[in-house]
């Protein structure tokens, strides 16, 4: 692959959609060809998928289904966007990829982890992030902003189905993206979140600057 790829991860709240959104632009204006996508999600068949996902009507759902919906949702961004992207040397940026995968349905569902990177590799065809930026914060923290946000943009405040689990899940959620970077800490760059949006996003640029120049 000629592109980087980049992707965001961290729980509820934590500004990655942001923060995606803000570097995709900066990287633009500095003269990068840029490619920005989001999971689940990023295509018309993966939004189709994420409707069904984050719906809370959808409260039945099970682990399995959700697990087998998130990974067709991967797999057709891979295919439609990602890999392309990359193929035409452009700088890819995802809002979530394998990671959460990891996090949510290991962690938060209990699924054995070698399964879920199997999955992983087939919805992927074996493209794996260059560089992947965690953003950490309390879990009550992040929750809060998330129901804030739901409360100004469809009046409940009560969130999505994800962010309708209880506290203990996403406390595993967290615990799981911190073990997960202590694992691959050449990939992972673990960023606590203590400021405002602007500061984040200083210290974002700064990270991915660097990791640019020492790509080549």
């Amino acid at each position: 692959m000629k592109g980087t790829f980049i992707t965001f991860e961290g729980g509820e709240g934590s500004g990655k959609s942001t923060q995606a959104r803000l570097l995709a632009a900066h990287l633009k204006q500095q003269g990068y060809e840029v490619l920005a996508t989001r999971e689940p999600g990023g295509t018309e068949i993966g939004d189709a998928i994420r409707s069904v996902l984050l719906n809370p009507e959808f409260s039945a759902m099970g682990n399995v289904t959700e697990l087998l919906l998130l990974a067709a949702s991967r797999a057709q961004n891979v295919f439609e966007r990602i890999k392309p992207g990359l193929e035409r040397g452009e700088v890819v940026i995802c809002d979530r990829f394998i990671d959460s995968t990891l996090a949510y349905q290991g962690y938060g569902r209990d699924f054995d982890l070698k399964l879920l990177e199997a999955l992983n590799r087939l919805a992927t065809g074996g493209v794996t992030p260059d560089l992947t930026i965690l953003l950490d914060l309390p879990v009550e923290v992040g929750l809060g902003r998330a129901k804030a946000l739901d409360k100004l943009e469809s009046g409940t405040g009560k969130g999505d189905r994800i962010e309708q689990e209880d506290i203990e899940f996403h406390r595993r959620l967290r615990k799981g993206f911190l073990e997960l970077a202590s694992r691959e800490p050449d990939r992972f760059r673990i960023l606590e979140i203590t400021e405002g949006i602007e500061a984040t996003r200083e210290r974002v640029v700064e990270v991915v600057e660097k990791f640019l120049r020492n790509r080549g």
